[in-house]
């Protein structure tokens, strides 16, 4: 293979549902996580998520809310994008299957299997389930004609529609299945599917005719592609609109990473649709399980448990958030959430194993050692152990990620910051000191500072924007080289090095203090709270300016190349901007609000004219542009397709 190789991932494109809750966020994360690895490891890497805006359900809400479906899940997409900035999510592309480039693929799509003869036109008499947007058979919803995956009645439907012969590929994905075991992860979902499969495949109802809210049968107006066969296709249409160039160098994508309620539909319904074009099958579908409240009861809107991430986040930072759900959810199991398991386990993990590693460590080079890392001399009898688990961490960790076993790749980790912590007390760098050891405590310490690098740069992918903050109380911010997957070589830490020790990372939770409001109510909390601040009223207007003197203002649109907290200020983000393909640096005060990583590739605007001005010994040129209101502020975005240069007016 030439150049770099590559790692396509996606998340289900997600139903715009008007409550985010906490399962919104995993499937993301995890998804997140993944692709930062890969990129980490030298992957040219794309990772794909985005909202699925057509169907039933859609038109319904929309019509009791008195707008348009598509003025409807505008406002809704708002807040899933919100909630990935908030979260520091990565993606490369948020596709929308309003988008006009994947309308038209999804038709091409169907004309051509229409073509070939697998889709017909027959009537369709049977149980739907609009919340589901799923049909189901007479003993699927039983007696009681209720929905089997989320209780709520199905609707007898009879219309005209358009099916999919995916009875003819039955045996076909049988035998896909045994020649590629590993298609369908875990395993336990693997022979869930074998055997529905075996019980025999109808063929699918790929249309409808009761409502108009989808894209348009090509050869039939009068009906609107299923849902779901509409929605499986955006991981190659959102692809192909990118370019050709981009389709061939990341399809079949490596993983479609989704809930297990929608295995089904990823694992039988779109494998064969592709069986049916003749294209190339995605090389693996991981089922996760569900984030299960501390009762083991899922979370449900109509059920009013629904765990609003953003909130978590606000509480306890997105970092903080992201590393629980990576660590508590197994392979393919479910997990447990309570407000108290996710403070238990930032007490333990974060504060008291990572946190107090740090803390330690750099307390006792501040103390021992007036703040350097010294070069290690004579040798203690615990040195051994430790290095020998650090060297060999990485390999058993890499393994683990590489299948994506993420909570297994944590607990890996974690091996090594307990025996980090375990040495110290056996080393006892107090006693060393204390007794003139000067070369064993040199030794004892720049072990401590190697582990804290070493295991920063393996969790950085779960947790993105901690390294920054680690890097600079270890001083070593501007030394971007010694914080790369290629870097974790015993070792490689430099001597010499000052450190700069700062505040504890994750303060520990007092649980006795745990908010203990209903779930139902806090979410009422949060959403008056937002209203509230909504509506707070805005400065006063400045006095009027002429337009000459407006015009003397050249604002333009540049891209953020890098971004990186300016050492020893605690406000400042320094910014490496391109413009027409110039660089410029300028310092702004918004490291309260942003994280750097989550500004790196975004297109601002930059007031251009500004005169240069120094801040602690950097030379800032221009200004960027943020909007403020209270205690909030936001960066101006420029809109994406505005090539850098161009100018504001």
């Amino acid at each position: 293979m030439c150049g770099k190789p590559t790692f396509y991932i996606t998340t289900p494109i997600y139903y715009p549902s008007d409550k985010l809750h906490i399962g919104h966020a995993y499937t993301t994360v995890a998804a997140d996580t993944m692709s930062r690895y890969k990129k980490m490891r030298g992957y040219d890497t794309y990772f794909l998520t985005g909202s699925d805006e057509h169907g039933q359900k859609i038109q319904r809400k929309a019509a009791e809310a008195g707008v348009s479906p598509k003025a409807y899940v505008d406002e809704i997409i708002k807040n899933f994008k919100e909630l990935w900035r908030v979260l520091q999510i990565s993606n490369d592309d948020f596709i929308r299957t309003t988008d006009p480039a994947h309308e038209k693929f999804c038709q091409d799509f169907f004309q051509k299997i229409y073509d070939q003869g697998d889709i017909y036109k027959s009537e369709y008499s049977g149980w739907y389930c609009t919340s589901c947007e799923t049909f189901f058979t007479e003993l699927q919803v039983g007696e009681e004609h209720i929905c089997p995956d989320c209780g709520k009645p199905a609707e007898l439907m009879k219309e005209e529609s358009y099916f999919f012969r995916m009875s003819k590929y039955a045996d076909r994905w049988m035998q896909f299945i045994a020649d590629n075991p590993d298609f369908i992860q875990p395993e336990s979902r693997r022979n869930e599917m074998v055997n529905f499969v075996k019980q025999g495949l109808d063929d699918l109802c790929v249309s409808r005719t009761t409502f108009d809210w989808g894209i348009p049968v090509p050869f039939d107006s009068k009906h609107v592609i299923y849902v779901w066969f509409d929605a499986l296709i955006n991981y190659m249409s959102a692809l192909k609109k990118q370019g050709e160039d981009v389709y061939e160098k990341f399809w079949p994508a490596d993983v479609h990473l989704v809930g297990k309620d929608i295995i089904r539909f990823h694992t039988i319904i779109w494998p064969i649709m592709l069986m049916a074009a003749d294209l190339p099958l995605p090389k693996k579908v991981l089922g996760h399980g569900w984030v299960l409240l501390g009762d083991g009861g899922k979370m449900s809107k109509s059920k009013g448990n629904v765990v609003d991430p953003l909130v978590l986040c606000r509480k306890y930072s997105s970092d903080a958030i992201r590393y629980f759900l990576m660590r508590e959810m197994g392979y393919g199991t479910d997990c447990n959430y309570s407000e108290e398991m996710l403070a238990l386990r930032i007490n333990t993990d974060l504060a008291n194993d990572y946190g107090n590693l740090l803390s330690r460590t750099t307390g006792m080079i501040s103390k021992f050692q007036k703040d350097v890392v010294l070069a290690p001399g004579a040798g203690t009898d615990f040195d051994a152990e430790l290095i020998a688990l650090a060297k060999a961490t990485p390999e058993r960790f890499a393994a683990l990620m590489d299948n994506m076993e993420w909570s297994n790749a944590l607990a890996e980790l974690w091996k090594l910051v307990n025996r980090a912590n375990k040495y110290i007390d056996e080393a006892a760098p107090w006693a060393l000191n204390k007794a003139g050891e000067k070369e064993k405590l040199a030794t004892v310490l720049y072990n401590m500072v190697e582990v804290v690098r070493m295991v920063t740069i393996m969790v950085s992918p779960v947790m993105p924007s901690l390294p920054q903050r680690v890097w600079a109380q270890l001083g070593i911010a501007d030394r971007p080289e010694l914080a790369t997957w290629d870097s974790l070589r015993w070792g490689a830490f430099p001597a010499g090095t000052q450190i700069d020790r700062g505040e504890p990372l994750f303060p520990r939770i007092d649980l006795d203090a745990l908010d203990d409001m209903p779930l139902a109510e806090a979410e009422a909390s949060a959403q008056t709270e937002a209203v509230a601040e909504s509506a707070c009223s805005c400065e006063p207007v400045e006095p009027e300016c002429v337009y000459d003197d407006f015009a003397k203002v050249d604002i333009r649109v540049v891209q953020v190349l890098d971004c990186f907290k300016v050492p020893k200020a605690d406000r400042l983000l320094q910014f490496k901007l391109e413009m027409a393909g110039q660089e410029f640096t300028v310092v702004s005060g918004i490291a309260q609000w942003y994280e750097p990583q989550q500004l790196i590739g975004k297109k601002l605007l930059w007031v251009a004219n500004l005169a240069p001005r120094k801040i602690r010994g950097v030379e800032s040129r221009g200004m960027l542009l943020s909007a403020a209101q209270g205690d909030c502020l936001a960066v101006v975005e420029a809109p994406e397709n505005m090539p850098t240069g161009s100018r504001v007016c």
